[in-house]
């Protein structure tokens, strides 16, 4: 597969700008992977495609406010900083991506906050536009951690819009949110609400929970034509003996697996045996699953409608079948289906 075969028109007007007004009520569109049909649904309708014994797996991954403004010693000039990840909590040591990194060298202090009240020193240059910071603070970890995310903002894509605002503390999470570490929220599960959990509880359909934190390689811009030479970024994630244990059960007894996210698929995918069982984990992945490729674990995914281009389409259509997808990607823009992070649900099954 090339690049280019991922192409197609999208206008700004059809990314969507906020998420819809209940999480369970935006459009969904159904692909039947067998022979391409496709049924107009809301996102609450999809309680009617799972059955009793079903497992619904999902990312509990918590988003953290990475993006950071501050101004550069001397001259004073406006520097984003956006937090990657934390290499030595006693150290304060943070891997981050600066803009404009032009403006920044090993030895330049960034300050932060009103009255400058956090301060970070540049240390080390990891790439064109990375460095790493040394953040200098008094207090104890608690009170770094606690003033460094106070003065961070949550990394809501600039496509969507240059800012977070006050509504995204609460829908750019999702409700089962629980352990720290993305910079980006898992799209799929944002439509999951309380109610649909509850629908789904009562149908007895099982909802288990993995882990794999989202870093900015998940939205790396695919530079190479040809696929099979572009690397992700590694990932952390982490699937726990118990729910391994209870996603192989049911497969054994004829349920169906739906991962809601390709991050969910590509966990999945990541420790999968010979035998076609999943196995527990707690690592890394940085598996890049593009057409062709044959699926162990989901039998259905849940996803969201991905940007060209992007290593999300990719993967929906490596499952969904590529020819299948696009055509349905077809049809979602005449019908005014909304785009990216904020926008509809597709279910693949």
């Amino acid at each position: 597969m090339k690049l280019s075969q991922f192409n197609f028109n999208l206008s700004l007007d059809q990314i969507a700008k906020y998420p819809s007004d209940y999480r369970d009520e935006c459009r969904m569109m159904v692909l039947h992977r067998k022979d391409g049909r496709i049924e107009h649904k809301l996102f609450k309708n999809i309680i009617d495609y799972f059955n009793a014994g079903d497992v619904v797996v999902l990312n509990d991954t918590k988003v953290f406010p990475a993006r950071m403004t501050g101004n550069k010693e001397k001259t004073g000039a406006e520097i984003e900083v956006f937090l990657l990840r934390e290499l030595v909590a006693d150290q304060r040591l943070w891997d981050v991506i600066v803009d404009p990194a032009r403006k920044i060298r090993i030895g330049n202090k960034l300050y932060f906050g009103e009255n400058d009240s956090l301060v970070a020193e540049v240390i080390d240059n990891t790439t064109s536009r990375g460095r790493t910071l040394r953040f200098l603070f008094d207090g104890s970890y608690e009170e770094f951690r606690q003033t460094l995310y106070q003065m961070g903002e949550l990394p809501i894509p600039k496509w969507i819009r240059p800012h977070a605002e006050e509504l995204d503390k609460e829908r750019f999470q999702t409700i089962f949110a629980a352990k720290e570490g993305a910079v980006s929220c898992p799209a799929a599960g944002l439509h999951f609400s309380r109610e649909l959990f509850k629908r789904m509880e009562i149908k007895g359909v099982d909802s288990q929970y993995i882990t794999l934190h989202m870093g900015l390689g998940h939205f790396r811009k695919v530079d190479v034509e040809d696929l099979s030479k572009h690397k992700m970024d590694s990932e952390p994630m982490e699937i726990t003996p118990e729910v391994a244990e209870r996603i192989n059960e049911a497969r054994d007894s004829g349920h169906k697996i739906f991962a809601v996210g390709v991050t969910v698929a590509r966990a999945l995918e990541t420790p999968v045996t010979t035998t076609r069982r999943v196995k527990p984990y707690n690592g890394w992945t940085n598996k890049f699953i593009f057409p062709p490729y044959d699926f162990v674990m989901p039998d259905a995914l849940v996803t969201n409608f991905h940007l060209p281009q992007s290593t999300m389409l990719m993967m929906a259509t490596a499952f969904g079948g590529f020819d299948k997808v696009m055509k349905a990607y077809k049809v979602a823009l005449k019908e005014g289906y909304k785009f990216g992070t904020y926008g509809d649900a597709m279910l693949i099954i």
